[in-house]
């Protein structure tokens, strides 16, 4: 069923709105200070293509570094981008076959408000493996 949402997802949204978070981190990329900003938004990216069937985390050792990485995008991005997601969830909810669709961009509002210190993993290995496994850093 999680390949059938995620190709739902994927064709009705997920594909721009990965290619927007992946632009947006190429840009931050471009200096210093945005590469932590800039992995980010690749992770953004990587989730918002195939949400279903993966989870966010919190991140092994992610410390004062990525309290402050959150506050910065907070205040810069993550509020506007939790908004836009609250938004599309709702206008998704009104059909039948969105509401699934919504939840997935319901879950996207925690990562787009604090996605440093944060790595997403399969649903099926929470618990199993530990969370520096999966390569994603930041």
């Amino acid at each position: 069923m999680k390949t059938v949402l995620n190709i739902l997802w994927f064709l009705l949204g997920g594909l721009p709105l990965a290619l927007g978070y992946a632009i947006a981190g190429a840009i931050l990329a471009l200096t210093i200070v945005g590469v932590p900003f800039a992995v980010a938004s690749f992770r953004l990216a990587s989730y918002a293509l195939w949400p279903f069937g993966r989870t966010v985390v919190p991140q092994v050792g992610a410390g004062t570094g990525a309290g402050i990485g959150n506050v910065l995008w907070f205040l810069l991005a993550g509020w506007w981008l939790a908004l836009l997601h609250a938004t599309s969830a709702i206008a998704l909810a009104t059909t039948i076959i969105g509401i699934p669709l919504a939840v997935a961009e319901l879950k996207l509002i925690p990562l787009a408000l604090f996605p440093v210190g944060k790595t997403i993993v399969p649903t099926n290995s929470i618990g199993l493996v530990p969370v520096r496994q999966y390569g994603f850093t930041g």
